[in-house]
């Protein structure tokens, strides 16, 4: 099979950060007729990993694909088109995509005209890009984070031509308005406000793949807020790389937390955001979130070490005592405040002096959830360049003891819930009883509770009876 290359990946080109003013754009399509014929009667299917940015990449393929006939499979045994959305945050994440086009890769050979795809960040590193060359020969389409918005015509190319397309440009990225969109859910919605990162901490790889930060106009985002609204969502959360960051690259006077008040006067039952980092979390940000009630008073905030001097070194901007203080601000002005955070253990050469530091500071914050890791070397990026004198086995007894702190605080901050009522939007049935419902409290517990599938996408009140660590066991409450 002939393989062209319209654009590789490049990763000194993209850590390129220019001043140049974002551009703007509409999305088209160039082949829309065509793609609509190509599409009558066929079937996709899309498999994504990752964080909620990677569901929203989805979201948007999902609505290129139907403007277009095709219709959604979750059998990929039975699609037209296959796309595997990656991640490269997390080398486990890298190994489960591995798996997943291995067990795909025969349905070429019995599809002959078969787009099988990979998008998404993993593919937008040069040696990650070769091994999948060279491991899958029946993957036919690999295309970037910033090529979304062409995939129609992508698979165009490569249906009509039969040939393998390597289209993933590392560049800055611009801004496209009116892509077509299939809500992964009715009632809760995801809306980006800001693309890329410029933050370049030295363990990550997502500001080579996604660009600089890159803001959308603060009507357009109010313009989709509002259809939302009109549409009848009860949740949205605002989405970023790095959320707060909003409006810094733009001259409309407008920053995240204006986004969060004009958002709470439309009078949306609930407003999210993730994620936010320390450094850009202002005192207006605070006093926003205290002012509307329909701003959930649950701010996930990214420590990643307790150590001022691996913080240092992971380009965090931020000392263990900046952190601490904004907490403490926060927790002052906020009633009510849940807290959550991503930490890494096991950093290049993090002693275990400064391991403890981190444990204290759990200790101190008492956080409601977490998100832990043991550190992973990203190609390309400062930190796997680190010769590190750390063994594996020292990285997993303090991944295991940072478990059991973080724990301390989740089982009693859980049992604070029992014999009281709360407001909860209920996702669906639950994922291990079908006799089940499940949704989330304005804190984001996890709660399971008898009750009919009619309250699905409904806020109701449920009375907590039983705590377990990370769910809660509660019964419908009279209204």
């Amino acid at each position: 099979m002939k393989t062209k290359i319209v654009n590789y990946p490049n990763l000194v080109e993209a850590q390129n950060r220019q001043k140049s003013d974002t551009q703007f754009y509409h999305a088209s399509v160039s082949h829309l007729k065509e793609m609509e014929e190509i599409g009558r009667g066929k079937k996709y299917y899309i498999h994504t990993f990752g964080c909620q940015a990677n569901i929203r990449d989805e979201e948007t393929m999902r609505g290129m694909l139907e403007s277009v006939n095709y219709i959604k499979t979750n059998n990929p045994d039975e699609a037209d088109v296959i796309i595997i959305n990656t991640c490269a945050v997390r080398e486990n994440a890298e190994d489960k995509v591995y798996g997943e086009i291995g067990n795909l890769k025969r349905l070429r050979k019995i599809n002959k005209k078969l787009v099988l795809g990979i998008c998404g960040c993993m593919v937008e590193q040069p040696e990650i890009l070769e091994i999948l060359q060279a491991k899958f020969p029946e993957v036919n389409l690999y295309f970037g984070t910033h090529e979304i918005n062409q995939l129609l015509d992508l698979i165009y190319e490569v249906y009509i031509n039969d040939i393998r397309l390597i289209s993933i440009k590392s560049k800055q990225g611009e801004v496209i308005e009116n892509e077509k969109v299939v809500r992964s859910n009715n009632y809760k919605a995801y809306v980006n406000i800001i693309y890329g990162c410029n933050k370049f901490c030295t363990y990550c790889i997502v500001p080579y793949t996604r660009g600089k930060e890159r803001s959308r106009h603060f009507s357009d985002i109010m313009d989709e807020v509002r259809e939302l609204k009109k549409q009848g969502y009860q949740e949205i959360t605002f989405l970023g790389q790095n959320v707060n960051a909003y409006g810094k690259d733009l001259d409309e006077g407008h920053g995240f937390a204006d986004v969060l008040e004009e958002a709470a006067k439309m009078g949306i039952p609930r407003i999210r955001f993730t994620t936010s980092h320390p450094w850009d979390f202002s005192s207006k940000m605070i006093e926003i979130i205290a002012k509307y009630e329909n701003i959930m008073k649950c701010i996930h905030l990214p420590v990643q070490s307790g150590s001022s001097e691996v913080l240092r070194l992971m380009g965090r901007r931020y000392t263990r005592e900046h952190y601490l203080a904004l907490v403490k601000e926060m927790r002052d002005k906020i009633p009510g405040l849940s807290l959550s955070t991503d930490i890494i253990v096991g950093f290049p050469n993090e002693t275990e002096e400064q391991f403890n530091e981190t444990l204290t500071l759990v200790d101190e914050v008492k956080y409601e959830s977490a998100f832990t890791f043991i550190y992973s070397p990203r190609r390309g990026t400062p930190a796997a360049k680190i010769n590190d004198n750390v063994s594996y086995a020292d990285k997993s007894r303090r991944f295991k003891e940072l478990v059991k702190h973080l724990e301390v605080n989740i089982e009693a901050d859980s049992k604070r819930y029992i014999g009281g009522t709360y407001k909860v939007l209920v996702d669906g049935t639950s994922k291990t009883d079908d006799n089940m419902l499940s949704g989330y409290t304005e804190s984001n517990k996890l709660v399971h509770f008898k009750g009919d599938e009619s309250l699905i996408g409904k806020i109701v009140n449920v009375k907590i009876l039983e705590s377990h660590t990370y769910s809660l066991i509660g019964e419908l409450a009279d209204e």
